[in-house]
């Protein structure tokens, strides 16, 4: 296999903005130095596992604790970088460029089940998780509750002053290497004026890396994409948990999950800064390609319908950037940003696979072999309209919004 980017034809790296609304001298020197570890350390590493389906070494996960890429939201005397949302999403976008999987890994840091009751205990996990040392897996999704989560039916049941869980859970990424699983189970059926999440809690299975617990089995899902996190299924059969791994909202018990939902909002924004990310690596490569590849006596970039073509391209990436940045401000800011930031996750996605889509096709022949990284971006991209919530759960989020807001008419 041969790659373009082992021929030294470098990327340009015109295409992110120098300047916005959002900026400060921080955060400017934060995307730069994110940017830099991305092109020069991440895409190499890419390029050489993505085509093998390898996941991603430790020895990148250790950089990327060195730099504080999994504590980017974690306050700064708990060990972390003290950014924000948008902090973050900007973090995302420039790692997504380079591979989507790193991109996404650092959601499971951050903070990710370092809730303790105990403020020391707390400090504690949070230090691990800002140096990369507690990377968890998020275990959520089961074979029948994807975009309908209150749908779960795993069932957690108290035993012998703790609690035995049983059933099955899909989607897991990176669940063996973890050290932790962030685990969504039912303690109790739903009461009929409660609401469909209402007996769902939220479980911390500790762990090992590398290997399950006792009372956990695991398959790992055959993926079209998304290389560099081993996605699982994962049976539950009889899995022991002290009393303490519930982990405590401070309400009463079923409503672990309704209390937690904050954690969407982040997730879509992200969701749609890495689907930027991808869409702006597609875009980049192919200016770059579109120099370089001669017909017909002269660069394909000379031809007018690639020229506006490319135009298209970057105005689409401009815009998917904007709508991430300003959800995740309003999210930084405290506002009610539910429709923001399902408005930014489906325009980013939808945009994501059509610009990478259009940036293969510029590419022809070439674009549909591993040889080039554009196709890695056309396949990643086709995921981010998928997970974190489908098109079609933020259709129905913006569209609940923007009815309830609406003036009643007679």
């Amino acid at each position: 296999m041969t790659s373009w980017h082992r021929h030294n034809l470098d990327p340009v790296h015109t295409v992110a903005p120098e300047a916005s609304p959002y900026d400060t001298p921080e955060r400017r020197d934060l995307v730069d130095r994110v940017r830099a570890f991305a092109m020069d350390e991440v895409l190499p590493v890419a390029n050489r596992l993505d085509p093998l389906r390898e996941d991603i070494p430790e020895t990148l996960l250790d950089r990327m604790g060195e730099l504080g890429l999994f504590g980017v939201l974690i306050p700064e005397d708990e060990g972390g970088l003290g950014g924000g949302v948008l902090d973050y999403c900007l973090v995302s976008e420039e790692l997504a460029r380079a591979w989507l999987s790193v991109g996404s890994i650092i959601a499971r840091g951050n903070g990710t089940g370092c809730d303790s009751p105990d403020a020391v205990r707390r400090t504690e996990l949070r230090r691990l998780s800002a140096t990369g040392k507690r990377i968890g897996a998020i275990a959520f999704s089961e074979p029948g509750a994807g975009s309908d989560l209150a749908n779960v039916s795993c069932r957690a049941e108290r035993a012998g002053g703790g609690w035995v869980l049983t059933g099955t859970k899909r989607w897991v990424g990176h669940a063996l290497s973890a050290d932790f699983l962030h685990l969504l189970a039912r303690t109790r059926p739903p009461r009929e004026d409660h609401g469909p999440s209402d007996g769902l809690e939220l479980f911390l299975v500790e762990k090992e890396r590398g290997k399950f617990p006792d009372g956990v089995s695991g398959t790992a899902i055959d993926k079209i994409g998304y290389f560099g996190l081993t996605t699982w299924q994962l049976e539950l059969d009889g899995l022991r948990l002290p009393a303490d791994a519930l982990q405590d909202t401070g309400e009463e018990e079923g409503q672990g999950f309704k209390h937690s939902l904050g954690w969407l909002n982040v997730a879509r924004a992200q969701t749609a800064a890495r689907a930027v990310g991808l869409a702006r690596g597609a875009l980049e490569d192919a200016l770059t390609y579109c120099q370089q590849r001669v017909q017909f006596g002269e660069p394909i970039g000379d031809q007018q319908a690639i020229r506006h073509l490319l135009a298209d391209m970057a105005a689409q990436v401009a815009a998917g950037r904007q709508l991430y940045q300003h959800a995740a401000w309003l999210v930084d800011s405290g506002a009610a940003a539910n429709v923001e930031t399902s408005q930014a996750k489906l325009f980013a996605s939808e945009m994501a696979e059509r610009v990478t889509g259009q940036a293969l096709q510029i590419f022809g022949g070439n674009g549909y072999t591993t040889d080039y990284a554009v196709e890695r971006y056309w396949r990643d991209a086709r995921l981010t309209t998928i997970f974190e919530g489908t098109s079609e759960i933020q259709r129905r989020i913006i569209a609940d919004g923007l009815l309830a807001a609406a003036p009643a008419r007679p």
